[in-house]
């Protein structure tokens, strides 16, 4: 059995996958359970040769992650290169990280006790990733789960499964044991069957999950089930603030970056710009001419920087936020409704709390800005929100800056830079209803390890009985 994913600009078939059911999965999870004892047990310079490898193999498939992406979700060729970046960069991080598992010596108050605290593989982990940044996502998913040592399992997006099959392609040509590496592909309709079988299985010991925030809280009621830890990295309601000395050229161009890469279609994505009312007409029209002049176009001809949108449920979704904004008085200053998947980036004026694009992700290439009174009106406005994981903030004064920074709540701020900025070493993940838990660097050596305190006997003991 399969299912096909459809191109969102032609309809065409643009790809095929086995379509996994939820009686699958038993045979792929004990696959991955009787390989983990030999790759937890090699040492930390094998499992780095190995995943050096894997940066390379994912590297040679450029050509193809293009192919894949630009057919499956629309994406241009350059998020689709930005994406197989990011990615080696995540696999060699982590490839470098496997010998910085390190534990700890721990003084005792028992005499003749060496006491450690020592991290150790956990096993089996699944990673369920999603459709937006597929290489990136996916590779996350499951590099650095590995390079503490356990074994895998990819849950692949519905809207991208070739894009992932990809991945598990090149880490299998470098080398990996068999079984430590897995994917598991679904159609749509057996998606919550699939990952239910996946979270109960109990060789599956952990699970991350990247996506919205509504299927985070159900696996984590699911895993919570089992009393199985979860990371989640979940939606998003990205604010940035301009205050009234930032260099208004440099906020336009963050801003619009953060706005309208990849449509609009990432968790970190600017989807609240807060100006105080000093400077918001000149900031809007800047922006305005910035966003006008931001072209959308078929990804394949590659002549413009915005491509398509995934799916048509997209359009109208961001349809109804900018319908909704201008029926209660916002302006539309820049792009508006779109009749398909190729849409416009659009900028909205003068977004009021009662409107449902001042709380709701959108997650497409609209992007509404509010207007401050100042400074502490601009947090409380930026912190108006039950998301938090990315933010930024404009201000020609670097210690102010930090001052508004340390009172947002977000898992992530920048000062002077825009909302989307990822990097392999860095501790990333949201606080509230964008999640819990940290990818990245050392920080996701403690998501995916157990930390056990061992002790050793070096003199008799004394007891009281």
């Amino acid at each position: 059995m399969e299912f096909s994913r459809q191109n969102p600009l032609t309809g065409e078939t643009a790809s095929t996958a086995p379509a996994m059911k939820a009686g699958d999965i038993p045979a792929v999870v004990e696959r991955a359970a009787a390989a983990f004892p030999a790759w937890a047990g090699m040492g930390p310079n094998a499992r780095r040769a190995v995943l050096m490898k894997a940066a390379a193999a994912l590297e040679a498939r450029g050509d193809k992650f293009v192919e894949a992406m630009m057919g499956e979700i629309g994406a241009t060729e350059g998020w689709a290169r930005f994406n197989l970046m990011l990615a080696a960069s995540m696999v060699r991080e982590a490839a470098a990280i496997t010998t910085q598992i390190s534990g700890e010596v721990i003084p005792s108050d028992k005499p003749g006790c060496l006491a450690m605290a020592l991290k150790e593989p956990v096993g089996v982990i699944l990673g369920i990733a999603p459709w937006n940044a597929p290489i990136i996502l996916g590779v996350r998913a499951i590099v650095v789960p590995l390079a503490c040592g356990n074994s895998v399992i990819l849950k692949a997006s519905e809207s991208c499964p070739r894009t992932h099959a990809l991945i598990i392609e090149a880490f299998a040509e470098a080398g990996f044991p068999d079984g430590v590496v897995n994917v598991v592909t679904n159609a749509p309709e057996d998606a919550a069957e699939v990952v239910g079988a996946l979270i109960d299985h109990p060789a599956v010991k952990r699970i991350n999950f990247t996506g919205s925030t509504a299927v985070g809280k159900i696996i984590a009621k699911r895993a919570a089930e089992h009393l199985k830890p979860v990371l989640l990295e979940l939606g998003g309601k990205a604010p940035l603030i301009v205050l009234e000395d930032a260099d208004l050229d440099e906020a336009v161009k963050a801003a619009a970056f953060g706005a309208f890469m990849n449509q609009g279609q990432i968790c970190m994505s600017t989807e609240r710009i807060i100006v105080v009312d000093a400077v918001a007409d000149q900031f809007a029209e800047k922006f305005a001419a910035k966003a006008t002049s931001l072209a959308t176009g078929d990804p394949r001809e590659g002549k413009t920087p915005l491509g398509a949108v995934v799916d048509k449920k997209t359009v109208a979704n961001v349809n109804a936020l900018i319908e909704d904004a201008s029926s209660k008085g916002a302006k539309i200053i820049a792009g508006g409704t779109a009749e398909s998947v190729l849409m416009p980036a659009t900028v909205v004026d003068g977004v009021e709390a009662d409107m449902k694009i001042y709380r709701d992700e959108s997650f497409g290439p609209v992007v509404g800005i509010i207007r401050a009174k100042d400074e502490a009106d601009a947090i409380r406005l930026a912190n108006d929100s039950e998301y938090g994981l990315s933010a930024a903030v404009f201000t020609r004064d670097t210690a102010r800056g930090l001052k508004v920074a340390r009172q947002i709540h977000s898992g992530i701020c920048h000062v002077n830079g825009p909302t989307v900025h990822d990097e392999a070493q860095m501790p990333f993940g949201g606080v509230g209803a964008s999640g819990y838990g940290r990818f990245g660097g050392k920080a996701g050596i403690d998501s995916f390890t157990e930390l056990r305190w061992i002790t050793v006997e070096t003199e008799p003991g004394h007891y009281p009985i």
